[in-house]
């Protein structure tokens, strides 16, 4: 069974896509960039977008009764690989131990020109 995850809470989706689907006992969240839901404007700067695409992802796993110790993989996409370390700081502060899996790429165009996207894949057994 396959069912489409949605909240006010995060950013809509800006295509033909959903904010997350929940496949089983496995949830994909797709790709957030660091949109402001109550403004829909994106935010500056590596830290602040760091907060918010964190912020955004939290928003879609609460709404599927999940949280970040469930997820079991990250991907990240940078702008720069130069923000690596301050988003890495940012990132390791909304988890804790076990870590999840993660890939981590510097991608050459982000959507609206933002500086760092996630995506993640929670277990929720």
């Amino acid at each position: 069974m396959v069912k489409a995850i949605h909240t006010e809470k995060a950013p809509a989706a800006i295509g033909p896509y959903s904010q997350a689907i929940e496949a089983g006992d496995f949830i994909y969240v797709s790709g957030q960039i660091p949109i402001n839901p109550e403004t829909g404007e994106v935010v500056e700067g590596i830290v602040q977008q760091t907060k918010q695409v964190l912020e955004n992802l939290q928003a879609i796993l609460t709404e599927a009764g999940a949280d970040f110790t469930q997820v079991v993989k990250f991907t990240i996409y940078l702008d720069s690989m130069g923000d690596f370390a301050t988003v890495n700081d940012i990132y390791g502060s909304y988890l804790s131990e076990p870590y999840p899996a993660r890939a981590t790429v510097e991608v050459s165009r982000l959507p609206k020109d933002v500086l760092v996207e996630m995506d993640v894949i929670v277990y929720k057994k």
